[in-house]
């Protein structure tokens, strides 16, 4: 019976140690991770990497991890435009089937989904600012943007009324869709102006636009909108998504 009960404590004693050891070996991993994929991306501080399963050793030693979670605070990401950006938040990425070499100098998860956010003063910013021509006198421009309720969008436009020394503010309910890494913006009803139909072509260059969004950490892609509270919520999706190298 005592050798029965050391060998219990020594196996005991031996599982605590893997665990130990096993929980700073993810720690230090996931502080590598966080590294590369600062220099690779850019970015201003250390994104958060959490390193899921255990144990993560035995993980280590088949060559994949089976789920990491990636958060950047603050990305901003490329507009197709010259020296245009635009700021991306809290983006969440959950990705799996990561494979890496043993420096974690490169990194690709087989595939990846999550989620972001881009505040409405931020797309407000890359609105063409220029007035627009609406005919019959008429001139607009998109000056807000804000939550309409109802997964739409709140777009103010400030109008210039033929005759009339003051602007005008007109708000028109918007959808919000995605297309080829587009944030497309769709004036859902046209309103009158002083009691006159406008050519709704002309109209809808002033009240509708898109944001192209052509460069997102590792290759993932816009794959959903929506509008929310506090600007449109993107949700995101990859294959072969390189986190670092």
């Amino acid at each position: 019976m005592r050798a029965l009960r050391i060998f219990l404590i020594v196996v005991v004693i031996l599982g605590v140690l893997f665990v130990v050891v096993d929980r700073v070996a993810v720690h230090f991993a996931e502080g590598e991770a966080a590294g590369k994929l600062k220099t690779t991306e850019d970015l201003a501080s250390n994104p958060d990497v959490s390193i899921k399963g255990f144990p993560f050793l035995t993980q280590v030693a088949g060559g994949t991890l089976d789920d990491v979670e990636v958060g950047i605070k603050d990305y901003d990401a490329t507009t197709g435009t010259a020296g245009k950006t635009i700021r991306i938040e809290d983006l969440k990425a959950d990705m799996k089937g990561v494979t890496f070499t043993g420096d974690y100098s490169s990194a690709t998860a087989r595939t990846a989904t999550g989620t972001a956010l881009i505040s409405y003063s931020e797309l407000l910013k890359n609105v063409d600012t220029q007035p627009t021509d609406l005919g019959l006198g008429f001139t607009g421009k998109v000056v807000g943007l804000a939550d309409g309720g109802n997964g739409k969008i709140k777009v103010t436009l400030d109008l210039t009324v033929p005759g009339v020394a003051a602007h005008q503010k007109v708000n028109v309910l918007s959808s919000v869709t995605v297309k080829d890494n587009t944030v497309q913006v769709h004036a859902d009803n046209l309103p009158k102006l002083a009691g006159v139909s406008l050519v709704e072509d002309r109209f809808r260059q002033a009240s509708d636009f898109q944001q192209a969004i052509s460069q997102l950490p590792g290759g993932i892609r816009l794959d959903k909108v929506e509008a929310a509270a506090d600007g449109v919520e993107i949700g995101v999706k990859g294959s072969n998504v390189r986190l670092a190298g």
